[in-house]
């Protein structure tokens, strides 16, 4: 196997979308692992000698990961949100702050909870389902906008319990 037919493999195999190739002939062993930033290939070939012989060919420039103060920021959150008690979503679906869109949010930043207060709505499938708060406190923060879609275990609210 040639360069050529190598380099085509690669570009075929990035255009498929498929993460990792693996090809095994006679005198030939080819690994092509694709990711969303870059595509790397192990040729490892054996020699008549026997010997075995191993190259790296990129087949395209791996971006490097460029560094950025927000790489930093989630630890600096989690300390200025220690203390605080986060609701987490117990469903996917979309989040409503309001039952309704001609009634008043269940809750705003600064209301004061119960446990078993109603806090949003999340609709699933045609169905509004309402989340309770599990604990008591005052909300600190609002950490989804309204009519969003929320994954299952997303933090919701920051609840300070004291």
């Amino acid at each position: 196997m040639d360069i050529k037919e190598i380099q085509n493999l690669i570009k075929f195999v990035a255009k498929s979308g498929a993460s990792e190739v693996k090809l095994e002939m006679e005198d030939v062993k080819i690994t092509i692992k694709t990711g969303s930033s870059n595509t790397e290939t192990t040729i490892i070939q054996a020699n008549p000698m026997g010997g075995m012989q191993q190259m790296q060919a990129p087949a395209a420039a791996p971006a490097a990961a460029p560094v950025t103060p927000a790489a930093e920021t989630p630890a600096a959150v989690v300390d200025e949100n220690a203390g605080f008690i986060t609701v987490k979503s117990p469903i996917i679906g979309t989040f409503y702050r309001k039952p309704s869109p001609d009634k008043p949010s269940f809750v705003e930043v600064g209301s004061t909870i119960n446990e078993g207060d109603t806090v949003c709505v999340i609709e699933a499938m045609k169905l509004f389902n309402e989340i309770e708060s599990e604990i008591s406190g005052k909300i600190v923060k609002v950490l989804v906008d309204d009519a969003s879609p929320v994954e299952y275990d997303q933090p919701l609210f920051l609840v300070d319990p004291s």
